[in-house]
């Protein structure tokens, strides 16, 4: 009999300690998605203000239609990037097109702005000079954001990679998380917006 109530003892710790690894691993996963739902947000807010910034341009920059376009295209690319890694920011590949599609508009982005120096009137238009501001305000929001979800999604795959809880991750399929790392040197800092 004591035998018995001994294995069941062994089985009951193992099984607790068991649920207890399955519940911080998804208490870590909803931690980072929840951290790249703020991302989400800043990046709605990002492209509802790119197609104000483009009219506001077009005025000054008939001559820069292309550029434009390029402009239009990758908010476009990256709006379909980011519904894609919304719906699933454990995606792997899904978080990698977000961060293509966002080094894509933000190259675009600054050659719009590199582009504007060139003409004084759009530079002094106060409409344009409100949308900068807010869009500046809006990238570093977003690396802030970025931020916090790395560090939640290190602290998950801290987690799952670890033994003994390894070995309840890989039977429960607690994928890995991808960070959002920018990977292009010029695509690191926020596009720097100077209309002064």
């Amino acid at each position: 009999m004591i035998p018995l109530l001994i294995v069941v003892g062994v089985v009951l710790v193992i099984g607790m300690w068991a649920v207890g690894v399955y519940n911080s691993l998804v208490t870590l996963r909803n931690r980072f998605k929840n951290a790249f739902a703020q991302i989400d947000v800043q990046l709605k807010r990002r492209y509802d203000l790119i197609p104000n910034l483009v009219e506001t341009a077009k005025g000054y920059m008939s001559h820069e239609r292309e550029t434009l376009e390029a402009v239009i295209q990758a908010r476009n690319q990256a709006t379909s990037a980011q519904q894609a890694a919304s719906a699933h920011p454990e995606d792997g590949k899904a978080m990698a097109g977000l961060v293509q599609a966002e080094g894509a508009l933000t190259g675009a982005l600054g050659r719009l702005f590199a582009l504007s120096e060139a003409y004084p009137d759009l530079k002094a238009n106060q409409n344009m000079m409100q949308l900068t501001e807010e869009l500046t305000a809006t990238e570093n929001k977003i690396s802030f954001a970025r931020q916090a979800y790395n560090d939640a999604v290190t602290m998950y795959n801290t987690k799952r990679e670890l033994f003994p809880a390894s070995l309840v991750a890989n039977n429960f399929g607690f994928e890995p998380a991808t960070l959002f790392e920018v990977e292009e040197e010029a695509v690191k800092e926020a596009p720097k917006v100077s209309f002064t």
